[in-house]
């Protein structure tokens, strides 16, 4: 039996850190341009990073949450890049620090034409509304994974939190959606 492969492409990886120390904020804010802080509405600060293309809240507990890189060797760099940041304002950074994954979005095909309204039917923990948008909801148990799936083939997966899961998931989904589409006449 030939395994089929579903193409997808990871657009964005949610990560958090922690820098072991607090971190002035308003400082932060003042002597750098590429911050957002209005400690009003939100008590993070954004700090916008060039490249790798991302944005990281900065929370004074000296938490992190990165978005915006596509992988985890980006996420990295992005947190060097802060920590870069901190040492222009005396904030030393001696631990180094772990990053965990809180989520993966991935997008891609599973290069079939899909009949929404008859999979919605077919599949379990699914959630349909054309009226309101034009994508099937489909969550798996196992892994943990929520997909868009759009009657293109096109499909957005996120909720994984490494490779394996969205692989597993991605294989889940169409061992799944083949299964249903059997019955469909």
């Amino acid at each position: 039996m030939v395994k089929e492969k579903s193409n997808y492409k990871v657009q964005n990886i949610v990560a958090t850190a922690s820098l072991g120390k607090p971190v002035p904020l308003t400082k932060l804010a003042r002597t750098q341009p590429n911050t957002e802080y209005n400690p009003e509405t939100f008590p993070g600060l954004v700090l916008r990073i060039k490249e790798p293309k991302s944005a990281v809240l900065v929370f004074s507990s000296g938490n992190l949450v990165c978005t915006g890189t596509k992988s985890i060797a980006q996420v990295k760099q992005v947190i060097d890049a802060v920590i870069k940041q901190l040492r222009k304002i005396n904030v030393k950074i001696t631990v180094k620090p772990k990053i965990t994954v809180q989520n993966i979005v991935a997008s891609g095909t599973i290069n079939l034409k899909l009949n929404l309204n008859f999979l919605a039917l077919e599949l379990e923990n699914t959630e349909y509304e054309p009226e309101q948008f034009p994508g099937l909801v489909y969550k798996l148990i196992e892994p943990n994974a929520t997909f868009l799936l759009f009657s293109n083939g096109k499909l957005v997966c996120t909720g994984t939190k490494n490779k394996q899961q969205l692989e597993d998931s991605m294989t889940q989904l169409l061992k799944h959606v083949k299964a249903a589409l059997k019955n469909y006449k």
